[in-house]
């Protein structure tokens, strides 16, 4: 994949995680964890160390595969938190994942919906995917209002989906396909077009 030049929206942006993102990544998420770990994947095997370093190593190279899209999330140039593409399927699904996490201290200043917004956009038009999903914990009131934002669709529930915060959870499927926002996630949020019920669970 070529290079992904950094996106903005007023005082949020996103870019590509460097390398030497590792030491800010890791402090933060050290300092945050209690905000973030009922949220957190986890390993079945038992807890395994925070190795940003590795991480960062690890998601560079699945960019490079094709495989999915690593970037920080930014406020006025600080790095706020990390909101990962990932899955990426080419062909007739052309799909991907979106997860994320926001430090506690950068909470609601509209970061993650405004990053969700520019990742998506860049997936459907840059790397012309077709559909992007997120899947939330029930219990995530944060989460869930980001896709309620958006306009993202809810399509259903996966039982005991992704190991979290030590255990099998269930989660709730959003999705966006290109059909829905031809003019973008983000001009559509913007310009106060987004269906306030879409991601309303029946």
């Amino acid at each position: 994949m070529d290079g992904l030049a950094p996106r903005q929206h007023g005082p949020i942006s996103i870019r590509l995680v460097r390398h030497r993102d590792a030491r800010i990544l890791q402090n933060e998420l050290l300092m945050n964890r209690s905000w973030l770990r009922p949220w957190e994947a986890t390993s079945p095997g038992g807890p395994a160390p925070l190795d940003m370093r590795g991480s960062i190593r690890r998601l560079l190279q699945q960019y490079r595969d094709g495989q999915g899209v690593p970037f920080v999330m930014e406020y006025d140039g600080e790095i706020a938190g990390q909101l990962n593409v990932w899955g990426i399927a080419r062909g007739s699904l052309s799909s991907a994942t979106i997860g994320y996490w926001v430090s506690e201290r950068f909470a609601g200043k509209g970061i993650t919906p405004t990053g969700v917004a520019l990742a998506t956009d860049v997936c459907f038009t840059k790397l012309q995917l077709h559909r992007m999903e997120i899947c939330i914990r029930p219990e995530n009131a944060a989460s869930l209002r980001v896709v309620q934002k958006l306009g993202f669709r809810y399509e259903g529930l996966r039982r005991r989906y992704i190991h979290i915060d030590g255990a099998w959870r269930d989660h709730y499927a959003f999705a966006l396909t290109t059909e829905d926002v031809p003019d973008g996630v983000l001009q559509r949020w913007a310009s106060g077009r987004a269906p306030q019920h879409a991601a309303d669970i029946p």
